[in-house]
């Protein structure tokens, strides 16, 4: 890069390839066009906005909330795989990065960053809201043990929750149902 080329970071954010934004206590400050286009709204009607918007349910956005703070708080970042809402109701899968700009205080002000994957990945069932908390955390390779812990949930509650989630994507196996929630087909 010459010196004829300035870095216009502002530029950079509102044409960035991948939904990004800016949030303080999970309010979007201001956010770029891919993420308003990925979630089909108005340009700037996201600004202002809780990241509630932006889920199925009040339910999952606070216990994604509570499964955020000792991530941040341990790495400084937090990374996922997750079912988010779209401005007219439809669900999708989407990979949601951030980093809190003040370690002390992870979810105040941060930068975060949403890529819709539901192209690899379609919603092909009606899934519980805990149904798609838990296929989440799988997809994330994590045993019924450990998503126990992160839910506050018991692992045979985990495990009955899993044997639905079975039934509902016709998979005979655990391996299988890993398979097809990330939309590979066997």
């Amino acid at each position: 890069m010459t010196a004829s080329y300035a870095i216009d970071y502002e530029t950079i954010f509102r044409h960035a390839p991948v939904g990004m934004c800016i949030s303080v206590d999970r309010v979007i400050q201001s956010c770029n066009d891919a993420l308003t286009s990925m979630f089909d709204y108005a340009h700037g009607a996201l600004d202002g906005q809780s990241f509630l918007v932006l889920y199925p349910t009040m339910d999952e956005f606070l216990r994604t909330g509570d499964r955020i703070i000792p991530v941040m708080n341990a790495r400084g970042v937090y990374s996922d795989e997750r079912i988010m809402r779209r401005a007219g109701g439809e669900l999708f899968w989407c990979h949601v990065s951030g980093r809190a700009l003040d370690a002390r205080d992870p979810l105040g002000a941060g930068v975060w960053t949403f890529e819709d994957v539901s192209e690899k990945r379609p919603v092909t069932a009606e899934l519980t809201p805990r149904e798609r908390e838990i296929a989440a955390l799988l997809v994330e390779g994590k045993t019924s043990k450990v998503i126990a812990r992160e839910t506050d949930l018991s692992p045979r509650t985990v495990e009955m929750h899993r044997a639905k989630l079975m039934r509902k994507f016709s998979a005979s196996t655990s391996s299988e149902l890993v398979h097809k929630l990330v939309g590979v087909s066997r």
